[in-house]
C-alpha cells in the first residue's frame, strides 16, 4: 500500500492556493489604483505647500504690493489691477530707507510655464532682463487677486489660487506683516 494525497486532498489544496493568489492580486490591483490617485493628487500634498510658504515668506515681507496684467505694466507702474492677475509687484523697504521693487510672474519664457521672480534694477534706465529665478514649474495656472469681496480688498488680503496639473485648485490668503 502507498501512501499519498487523494485527489480531492489536491484539489481542495489547489483551489485555496488559487484563492490566495487571487486575493493577492486583487490586494496588488488595488495598491496600484491608491498610488495613481495619490500620485495624481501629489501636487497639492507636495508642491502646494511648498510654493504657499515661498511665496508668504516674501509677500510677508513685503511694505506694499499691487496686482498688473504683465510684467511690462508693473515695470512702468502702469495699469494697476483689482481683479484677478498674473502679476504681482511687491515693494521692499530697505535699511537705507529707500524701496526696492520685487514682482512674481507666472508666464511663459523660453518654453517654460513657471513663477518667476525678478528683482527690478533701482535704477529705471536699466532693462528688467531675464528673472533671477523661478518657484515652480508645477502649476498650469497661477493668479494673484485681492480677496473676494469689499471687505477683504479694503483690508488687503491677497489670494494666491494655484491650478496644478490635474486641474485641481487651491487658495492660499495672506497679508503683508506690520
Amino acid at each position: 500500500m502507498r501512501r499519498g494525497f487523494t485527489l480531492i486532498e489536491l484539489s481542495v489544496a489547489i483551489m485555496m492556493g488559487m484563492m490566495t493568489g487571487a486575493m493577492v492580486l486583487a490586494l496588488f490591483n488595488q495598491q496600484l489604483a491608491f498610488l495613481k490617485e495619490y500620485h495624481k493628487q501629489s501636487f497639492l500634498i507636495e508642491d502646494a505647500p511648498v510654493i504657499s510658504m515661498y511665496v508668504s515668506r516674501l509677500v510677508g515681507k513685503a511694505d506694499r504690493f499691487r496686482l498688473h496684467d504683465s510684467v511690462a505694466d508693473a515695470v512702468g507702474n502702469l495699469r494697476p489691477r483689482l481683479t484677478a492677475s498674473p502679476v504681482l509687484l511687491m515693494k521692499f523697504r530697505q535699511p537705507n530707507g529707500e524701496m526696492r521693487d520685487s514682482i512674481l510672474s507666472f508666464q511663459r519664457l523660453n518654453g517654460r510655464l513657471a513663477l518667476y521672480y525678478y528683482a527690478v534694477p533701482t535704477d529705471r534706465l536699466v532693462p528688467l532682463g531675464d528673472p533671477q529665478w523661478y518657484i515652480t514649474n508645477k502649476p498650469t495656472n497661477v493668479t494673484f487677486a485681492m480677496g473676494t469681496n469689499d471687505v477683504l480688498q479694503d483690508q488687503g488680503v491677497l489670494r494666491m489660487t494655484l491650478t496644478g496639473p490635474a486641474g485641481e485648485q487651491i487658495t492660499y490668503s495672506g497679508t503683508m506683516q506690520q
